[in-house]
């Protein structure tokens, strides 16, 4: 018996049950049953039964053994091979060249511990597609050494594609929190992340002029800031072989006495800005005036005090009558504890409170909001008053929305407007310090026993911030970043505050691209992409022949039309 297809003019063809035989030579046919009426699906069925195809109920034909999430690790790994990272860790293929990508991976799809690395990517396809599945915690930290003694060479290869001669280099530093006290690093200091009774750990980070990391420094946790700034002209100079590059940094790090070492390379320029106590002096000898800011918000002037620099005056009515409403808030908040602290004072005539314990509780509410300068204390036994220091506050006051940006560069290789725009460039380098500590990357807390260990950690983060860094700008369409922000930069007004594009606002405001899909952060469009699993299938043995091995192979995950997105934006698709 057959099944065969009868053409029918004008109308759906007949499909007909047959019974077939030879009879004189001559093939004879007779038909058994119509089935024109019946489903495709059924009708296939049929044909394959009576081919003689074993037929076996659907949820048995294929079994799912395994399902791991894949697309993430595609993802990521695909954009660091794109991105040329792992020739630039080693030039060959070995097993520390893998186990150093792996972390990389493992610290953007799901930051955590070197331990728990290694139970994690047997989860996922990481520990397949890199071959490290048998890799043990000893063996990624022998890893991280190997990495460490490699980071002045891959800091090099880093430098010569992104910073050439005449380029601006940005500069900041932070700090995280260290659980433990058996690494040398880890110091009390000034602790960045608020994180009290905890040692910490100081790094520095080296950018090109778009906050694309180039290489990271870490210092004890007492280092401060400004000291940490001619290492990074050495490394500018001698390990990068730059001559002729601007450093630029904030006012805390490039300090007046940093500034006069820079000085004693007349090739390397630098931008800054001035602390208020500078300002405060130049509007008191008559070299800031408010009527500078006229006609524009900003003005260039020259002052005795500092010889050789361009001063750069910036006003911003906005951040004036912001920090005038903020002020008036923490003095309103400081008057009401001070209030407090007179009603107490005032209560206690049996034991009345010494001068010495009234000066220490007034202290400390002085402190809370960092007024103390605005008011002015009488205090005595059992004696309490106050009152605002007018003079002070106005003092302040004129200080509001002026800051001053400064540079050893000449007018004819940077405008003011730009030297302004460079300057606030820095918040690039805060962005990766944000993206390093939140939960992209969580380079803290830092757990490592080793001065070795904890280097080689926070290098590892730099690289998986700079695989970020490349996939952001490239995801920017489907994530709640600004997608004209770069090109915004370079035009936009250098004193006012930055505003989102029309683009940025829309997405925001619907959650949607225009094309339909929905609009995510890093961490959520990972999450999204690791639904692509790798599934490893088998075809169950037949039950004649138990003996024979089951037949097993791998299928992936059709991609969802948001993957494919991703996967065609970071260039991952055949033909892109």
């Amino acid at each position: 018996m057959f099944i065969e297809t009868i053409p029918n003019r004008g109308s759906r063809p007949a499909i007909l049950l047959r019974e077939g035989w030879r009879q004189d030579g001559k093939v004879q046919k007779r038909t058994v049953a119509n089935l024109t009426h019946w489903p495709a699906e059924k009708v296939e069925s049929l044909r394959r039964l009576l081919k003689g195809d074993r037929l076996v109920p659907a949820d048995q034909a294929i079994v799912i053994d395994r399902s791991k999430p894949h697309g993430h690790v595609e993802a990521v790994l695909g954009a660091l091979r794109r991105l040329g990272l792992e020739d630039m860790i080693a030039s060959r293929r070995c097993r520390q060249r893998d186990l150093v990508v792996a972390m990389i991976v493992q610290r953007l799809t799901d930051p955590c511990s070197k331990l728990a690395s290694t139970r994690c990517w047997q989860d996922t396809t990481l520990a397949e597609e890199l071959a490290v599945a048998d890799a043990d915690v000893d063996e990624l930290y022998d890893a991280l050494d190997w990495l460490l003694a490699r980071q002045k060479r891959i800091e090099n290869k880093l430098a010569a594609r992104h910073l050439w001669e005449g380029a601006s280099a940005l500069y900041d530093v932070s700090s995280s929190y260290y659980e433990g006290r058996t690494c040398v690093l880890a110091q009390w200091g000034y602790n960045r992340d608020g994180k009290d009774g905890t040692l910490c750990i100081v790094y520095g980070v080296l950018t090109d002029g778009q906050g694309r990391p180039v290489a990271v420094e870490v210092y004890p946790g007492n280092t401060g800031d400004p000291t940490t700034v001619p290492d990074q002209v050495q490394k500018l100079r001698e390990q990068f072989g730059l001559q002729r590059v601007v450093l630029v940094g904030d006012r805390g790090m490039l300090t007046q006495t940093q500034i006069n070492r820079l000085k004693e390379y007349p090739q390397l320029g630098w931008i800054s800005a001035l602390r208020s106590e500078s300002i405060r002096q130049l509007i008191g000898s008559g070299a800031i005036q408010l009527s500078l800011f006229d006609q524009q918000d900003l003005a260039e002037i020259a002052a005795p005090e500092f010889p050789g620099e361009r001063l750069v005056v910036c006003f911003n009515p906005l951040l004036a009558e912001e920090r005038r409403r903020k002020r008036e808030d923490l003095l309103a908040s400081t008057e009401k504890e001070l209030k407090k602290l007179a009603s107490a004072v005032a209560r206690r005539t049996r034991t009345p409170m010494s001068a010495k314990e009234i000066a220490l509780k007034a202290g400390k509410q002085q402190n809370r909001f960092k007024m103390g300068k605005h008011f002015l204390l009488t205090i005595a036994d059992g004696q309490f008053q106050w009152q605002r220091d007018e003079q002070a506050i106005e003092q302040e006051k004129k200080l509001d929305g002026i800051y001053v940006v400064r540079t050893s560069e000449p007018a004819d290789r940077l405008s003011s407007a730009d030297a302004v725009r460079t300057y606030k460039g820095l918040s690039q380098v805060e962005r990766a310090f944000r993206v390093l500590k939140s939960l992209d990357l969580r380079i803290r807390p830092i757990h490592h026993h080793t001065e070795d260990h904890v280097r080689g950690h926070i290098f590892l983060c730099l690289l998986a911030y700079y695989v970020e860094w490349h996939m952001r700008k490239a995801l920017a369409p489907l994530l709640f970043d600004d997608e004209e922000l770069d090109e915004a930069r370079g035009q936009r007004d250098p004193v006012k505050p930055a505003k989102p594009s029309a683009s940025a606002k829309a997405k925001k405001t619907t959650r949607q691209t225009p094309d339909g899909l929905p609009v995510h952060s890093f961490q959520t469009l990972m999450a999204a992409l690791a639904t692509r699993c790798r599934n490893t299938c088998r075809f169950p043995a037949v039950e004649e022949d138990r003996n024979q091995a089951a037949m097993t192979f791998p299928r992936l995950t059709e991609p969802t039309d948001l993957q494919t997105r991703v996967f065609k934006l970071l260039e991952l698709l055949p033909g892109t």
